[in-house]
């Protein structure tokens, strides 16, 4: 804060040498008394002139027109209003109207002065700085680099005075960049502590208003500098950020395809710093060490903003420059998320700030805690009702009113899953307890994991879906039929799953989860499009890679299309042994495919394979789960992430399984217990998957890690022959 102050105190010294702007109440300008017309402009300069000859102080006009100088008088002096382009433009082509004597330049922006140092000269300037110990070049070189957005420009753009207007080139000198930011942490204090308060003085320069490309070189130069990563330097990078944030949204854009080309280690850098100020500034070390949150709220939503220009710079990237999760801030996990979930219901995407507003930085744990949350707040309005309609009827209250209990038996699983799940409809949001007939025991979540289990057994039981052998997936059987309710128990099951945090041995590809969040909520009309997601090529090969193979080959072909693969805008499909078929547009029969039409082709015939044809199976699929999961918080999900919360993580940690498992009758340190790890830890993962498996049902790790298992190990003294 002391660097801040300083620095403003020098911009106020700067403002008090600049010519006063007098208002109403103001001195007339040549003397007091009674309020005089403005002199012309020629009549101005003559004056100046006269002062000038006399051996006054006059005006200097130095770049972009500013004036310094006094006239030694007291004044009340306001504010300059920010200088428009628009308003510039206007008076250059109004110059030639005015009188011959009073014509003069127009003052143009500014001219980026001529730099020619470069990376390898800049390079053995240091090198001699650390053997000879003599700073002085060096000193200099940060001193006016950093001193404004002008120098800025001068020193890293590749040419001084180019353009480099486009979102591909930004125009930076990045082997420059890099070279003289990795040698500043090494120089000594005085040079650090230069380029900082030249930085304050160019942000506190700049006016608001309409940016350059130059300026945004400027920022998109600044945000790389390593000084940020300590605390010291926070009110600092905080203006930084409230300026980034604050430009348009055609900037932004340039920014995202400029950050997009760092190399993988200086982006994630960034992405690290920033993601260190937003907790640092939520849970600081020490009560003083930043300024009260109260005098700062503005920093954690401009650092949240900024951010959010490397996460679609991540997502426009590909590959992505990193993984999405990396994105996480874990520190996240420990702030009142519903409060912040409940703001941002209220508002929405308006100027009430909440991390919601941002999903790509909450983690899983976090978004599978707030739709648990919602979900228990739905499960106890529902069990509210129930409970005070029994009452106000006076009738005898039965606590199974508070589950959604289902009774099946083995032998007629299926059919009595769909009748108790059809016909309980509305209590599908309460707590869910299954019970299997002429069978002992209460569920404490066993008995609902082995109902899941078998339940969800696709490839076996349900003759719905077809497994796919080069995907290993499972995917919509396009039969037509005219019910759909398996599609839809099995979505209704899908979404019990995660209401009731059970993950499920399922295997739909990606775009599957896709689907189900377009759109992420229900529509109020039953009679709404639901699933139909854009399909890539990318999409088809999650599940059909051979025949994506040969689109991708037939997209590709440099030969006569038409008459080599002889083909129309018609398509053929299996179904229950019957070929069958479909245009794919009118009169598809009859239109050949050619080298001209050939992506409508295939964009086509994906959007027939992945919604089309399988529509109104998925259309039921999708309601299923709906019905269930009716919650705002998936607005907040990827593909990935519903994925992740159906089917639980692949990563398997056994030592972290042993460290939360429980014992009831053994101690952990007990022989057979250190043996039985002994032999776990030894498996290979193959087998460990299996033992998951077994134990759980499902061979996947629950968002939240392995401690969210529930793991026990007991000890049953019972006859051998059990």
């Amino acid at each position: 804060m002391d660097g801040e102050h300083s620095a403003l105190s020098g911009v106020e010294r700067e403002r008090e040498r600049l010519p006063p702007i007098y208002t109403s109440s103001a001195p007339a300008l040549l003397g007091r008394g009674p309020k005089q017309p403005f002199p012309s402009l020629g009549t101005f300069i003559s004056s100046l002139s006269q002062r000038r000859d006399a051996g006054g102080r006059g005006f200097a006009v130095g770049i972009g027109g500013t004036m310094t100088g006094s006239l030694g008088i007291r004044h009340t002096v306001r504010e300059l209003p920010p200088i428009c382009n628009d308003v510039r433009q206007k008076h250059r082509l109004s110059i030639d109207t005015l009188p011959p004597e009073v014509k003069a330049p127009f003052p143009s922006d500014p001219i980026i002065p001529l730099r020619t140092k470069t990376t390898r000269e800049f390079q053995e300037d240091v090198e001699r700085a650390v053997h000879s110990g003599d700073w002085r070049e060096v000193r200099e070189f940060y001193l006016t680099t950093f001193d404004s957005f002008i120098e800025i420009n001068a020193a890293f753009k590749r040419e001084a005075n180019g353009l480099f207007n486009t979102i591909e080139d930004s125009g930076v000198n990045a082997k420059f960049v890099n070279a003289v930011y990795d040698s500043l942490l090494g120089t000594p204090q005085d040079i650090q502590k230069s380029v900082l308060k030249g930085i304050i003085n160019s942000l506190l320069r700049e006016w608001k208003g309409p940016r350059t490309k130059d300026d945004l070189r400027a920022y998109f130069v600044l945000i790389q500098n390593p000084q940020y990563s300590s605390t010291s330097t926070y009110v600092i990078f905080a203006h930084l950020l409230r300026q980034i944030a604050a430009l348009s949204e055609a900037d932004h854009h340039y920014l995202v395809h400029w950050l997009k080309r760092l190399s993988a280690r200086r982006f994630r850098q960034l992405v690290e710093r920033l993601l260190q100020f937003i907790s640092t500034r939520l849970f600081p070390a020490e009560p003083d060490e930043l300024p009260p949150s109260a005098k700062c709220s503005w920093w954690i939503p401009s650092a949240t903003k900024v951010l959010s220009l490397f996460n679609a710079a991540n997502s426009v990237s590909s590959p992505p420059i990193m993984p999405f999760t990396d994105f996480y801030n874990i520190t996240l996990e420990h702030i009142d998320f519903m409060e912040d979930y409940r703001t941002w219901q209220n508002y929405g995407n308006s100027n009430r700030f909440s991390f919601c507003q941002f999903p790509f930085i909450l983690s899983t744990v976090v978004k599978k805690a707030i739709i648990q949350k919602d979900s228990e707040q739905q499960m106890i309005s529902q069990a509210r009702l129930s409970l005070v309609s029994k009452v106000s009827r006076r009738q005898r209250v039965d606590m199974n009113l508070l589950f959604l209990n289902i009774k099946v038996r083995r032998a007629q699983l299926l059919n009595d899953s769909l009748d108790e799940l059809m016909r309980k409809r509305c209590d599908l949001k309460k707590k869910l307890r299954v019970t299997f007939v002429g069978e002992a025991g209460l569920d404490m979540g066993g008995l609902t994991k082995e109902w899941f289990l078998v339940v969800v057994d696709f490839h076996t039981v349900w003759g719905i879906f077809s497994f796919m052998k080069d995907s290993r997936c499972h995917w919509f059987s396009s039969w037509k039929s005219d019910n759909y309710s398996e599609f839809q128990m099995v979505g209704t099951l899908m979404g019990l799953a995660v209401y009731n945090s059970i993950a499920l041995d399922i295997h739909f590809p990606l775009y599957c989860y896709r689907k189900l969040l377009t759109p992420p909520t229900a529509p109020s009309d039953p009679n709404a499009f639901v699933g139909m997601a854009t399909a890539t090529l990318d999409d088809l090969q999650q599940v059909m890679p051979d025949l994506a193979h040969g689109l991708a080959e037939l997209l590709s072909y440099e030969g006569n299309v038409e008459e080599d693969f002889y083909l129309t805008f018609q398509v053929f499909q299996e179904e229950m042994g019957v070929v069958k078929s479909y245009n794919l547009k009118p009169g598809g029969d009859k239109i050949p495919v050619t080298k001209q039409n050939r992506k409508e082709y295939i964009q086509l015939y994906i959007d027939f394979l992945l919604n089309k044809s399988i529509y109104k199976q998925f259309a039921a699929f999708y309601h299923g789960f709906h019905s269930v999961c009716a919650s705002d918080a998936l607005m907040l999900l990827r593909p990935e992430e519903v994925e992740m919360l159906v089917c639980g993580s692949p990563e398997l940690d056994m030592s972290a399984l042993q460290k939360a498992a429980q014992y009831e009758g053994y101690g952990k340190m007990d022989a057979t217990v250190r043996c039985f790890w002994d032999v776990v830890l030894g498996f290979p993962l193959e087998l460990q998957k299996k033992l998951l498996h077994f134990a759980t049902g499902s061979d996947r790790v629950p968002v939240g890690g392995m401690a969210d298992l529930n793991f026990k190990i007991s000890k049953i003294d019972v006859p051998a022959d059990w």
